[in-house]
């Protein structure tokens, strides 16, 4: 979970210190952004058509540092000189709402942020001229789970002050709870705090002993974040344990998965929700309420949580198992989940539109099954 401060009129995100995710850098995912069939195109009265630099190379980004106001620039200049440190890119960071969603959004310099950003999505020329044209790119589920069109218009910013933007593309930048990204301009439109934010690379560089030599350059408040690159193939290596305790579920923590997602069959998805408060579940946030019930701390995405235990075939699936399903083109990552319960049924909140229900388990852009580690879990 990320902890937030007030910021100018937005609620400002700054990353706590835990591990984000990163989605996997130098793979396109089949049916990418490539083609750009998730790019609008500029067809609307009065569209003026952006630029951008071509893209030269791409650039894994290893940490995020957040603050609740602008980074002096020396400070910058400082990080970017440490040891092992390669690259910095400064971009504004918030929690802003989006379609009447808060999310997080980042404002960036559109020709050097891609760089940062996975494979399918830097590549794409029409995506980053749409966000300089002042349009918003939004991630894939946002826009498909959350019922947000593309090409569709959209209000962005706070309570201060917003603005109506076209959705301009559905595009993964990487960074897991960062859901939307206009450009520099965009963000100070809207009010966002400039400059509190950067992206820094540092490859073969000991993350954990950067991250304390930057704590002493760094303003009080601000934070650091390490972002972990995802993977295919066992989530956790070595093969299932037999039964060590602690390791898997117990029977009684399965039964109470199991009954705390069923008890809210019938509640609306709502993209985003994890709790009645919110008026409903998404997919994850139902996995998120039914395994905190049997006193398992989950991570609150799908992406993560398919990492949150062992990965095997649906063949060996058992009740209380998380499903997964890469159903994202723009990016490599788990994008759905949902909790076994035995006889090839599954209890799942599907998308915007529907109910949490029992459904028959499919296997089109199946990616496993995952038999949970509740002390993994907790610390993801």
């Amino acid at each position: 979970m990320l902890p937030t401060v007030i910021g100018v009129s937005l609620v400002t995100t700054v990353a706590a210190d835990v591990t984000m995710v990163l989605a996997e850098q130098g793979r396109s995912p089949s049916g990418t952004i490539a083609g750009d069939r998730f790019v609008a195109a500029a067809e609307t009265v009065g569209y003026r058509t952006g630029s951008t630099a071509p893209l030269t190379k791409t650039i894994t980004p290893h940490l995020l540092v957040a603050s609740p106001q602008a980074l002096p620039a020396d400070v910058v200049e400082q990080v970017r000189r440490a040891a092992g440190v390669t690259s910095v890119e400064v971009v504004d960071a918030a929690r802003a709402l989006v379609g009447g969603r808060r999310v997080g959004v980042l404002g960036v310099e559109p020709s050097t942020f891609r760089a940062y950003t996975p494979e399918a999505s830097a590549r794409s020329d029409p995506l980053w001229r749409n966000v300089s044209s002042g349009d918003v790119a939004i991630s894939f589920t946002m826009g498909q789970d959350g019922g947000v069109p593309l090409a569709s218009w959209t209000r962005i910013g706070g309570q201060a002050h917003d603005e109506s933007v076209r959705v301009g593309a559905y595009a993964t930048m990487g960074i897991d709870e960062v859901d939307a990204v206009v450009s520099h301009t965009m963000a100070q439109t809207i009010g966002m705090p400039a400059g509190n934010a950067m992206l820094i690379s540092a490859p073969h560089t000991d993350l954990a002993k950067l991250r304390k030599r930057l704590a002493k350059l760094l303003p009080e408040g601000t934070k650091t974040a390490t972002l972990e690159s995802r993977f295919d193939g066992p989530t956790v290596p070595g093969g299932l344990p037999s039964g060590a305790p602690g390791r898997v579920m117990t029977a009684e923590q399965v039964g109470a998965v199991i009954g705390a997602a069923e008890s809210k069959i019938g509640m609306p998805y709502v993209w985003g929700g994890e709790s009645d408060r919110e008026g409903g579940y998404d997919c994850s946030g139902l996995v998120q309420y039914a395994f905190a019930r049997a006193g398992i701390k989950m991570p609150r995405t799908a992406d993560i949580q398919a990492f949150a235990g062992w990965r095997m075939p649906y063949s060996q699936a058992q009740p209380g198992d998380l499903l997964t399903w890469k159903n994202d083109p723009t990016f490599n990552g788990v994008s759905h989940i949902a909790i076994y319960l035995g006889n090839n049924k599954m209890v799942v909140a599907p998308h915007t539109g529907t109910t949490v229900q029992i459904q028959t388990v499919y296997m089109r852009n199946f990616w496993g099954a995952i038999r949970v580690n509740p002390r993994l879990a907790a610390r993801k």
